[in-house]
């Protein structure tokens, strides 16, 4: 259940010359990247075309919180707030040694776990959400993680974010993860132009297949990350720039915007 881990020795590079043409129309025309005027199913057609090739960019993309049980994905997941899954990573081994169940969390003593928690930021309001989510666990649920979105969301600290991680992740069911990063490519693609997470979610959940959820959210989170970042993305190094209409926000120049590409260890800072 444990997420796999690429080989050292096989780092991909992310990099993908972008074919030379003229800068997409929201950098051109300084215009929303969604297009009402293009059709469903060409904008559909063109989304699967992008995610096709994101699935070539980013073949390691994976859920970057270490876990082996739903539980403790969960809890990884909710800690992740406002930190980085590195972060998280280096805390969790000592949390889930600490509180190897729900139980564990729910009569945990909160001036020992927040002391655990206290590298991840916002510790105090995270050992709290931790020790709900126990005491939720145990009296509604017999201390076990539910399977199902329904029950997930009324847990403390879980919303759909997190609710469709751990669906996906430690369940299999397919979940789309609509963090900071899937929510600004989706727009920055032009598939939507929605900004609530729950709105983005249901317009991009009739574009992918099902199927392909929870894969898909890992490689937009990784693009995201790694190539098209919020302030100054690589465009002159992206394998999507064909289809992107926001192409040309960014540098074009493909020796440029090869240096703007960062490695796994570089983009887990954002």
């Amino acid at each position: 259940m444990s997420r796999p881990v690429p080989a050292p020795d096989a780092t991909p590079a992310y990099t993908r010359p972008a074919p030379p043409r003229r800068p997409g129309r929201a950098a051109r025309l300084g215009v929303s990247p969604f297009d009402p005027d293009e059709s469903p199913l060409g904008r559909t057609r063109r989304a699967r075309r992008m995610a096709r090739e994101l699935a070539l960019i980013h073949p390691d993309a994976h859920a970057e919180l270490d876990f082996t049980t739903p539980l403790e994905l969960l809890v990884a997941t909710v800690l992740s707030a406002q930190t980085t899954d590195r972060t998280v990573n280096k805390v969790t081994p000592t949390l889930f040694a600490r509180y190897p169940d729900a139980h564990a969390y729910a009569a945990a003593d909160r001036a020992e776990l927040e002391e655990v928690l206290k590298p991840t930021g916002f510790f105090r309001a995270k050992a709290n959400s931790v020790i709900g989510l126990g005491q939720a666990l145990v009296e509604r649920f017999d201390g076990v993680v539910p399977g199902r979105l329904t029950d997930l969301v009324t847990l403390p600290g879980v919303g759909r974010k997190t609710a469709n991680v751990v669906l996906g992740n430690a369940f299999g069911v397919p979940g789309l993860t609509v963090d900071t990063h899937f929510g600004r490519l989706v727009r920055r693609f032009g598939w939507t132009a929605e900004e609530d997470p729950v709105k983005v979610e249901a317009e991009i959940a009739e574009i992918i297949p099902r199927r392909e959820w929870t894969m898909f959210s890992h490689r937009v989170i990784f693009h995201g990350r790694r190539v098209c970042h919020a302030k100054k993305p690589a465009c002159g190094a992206c394998g999507l720039a064909s289809w992107c209409p926001s192409y040309g926000i960014g540098p074009l120049d493909p020796e440029v915007a090869a240096k703007l590409v960062k490695t796994p260890a570089a983009s887990d800072t954002e």
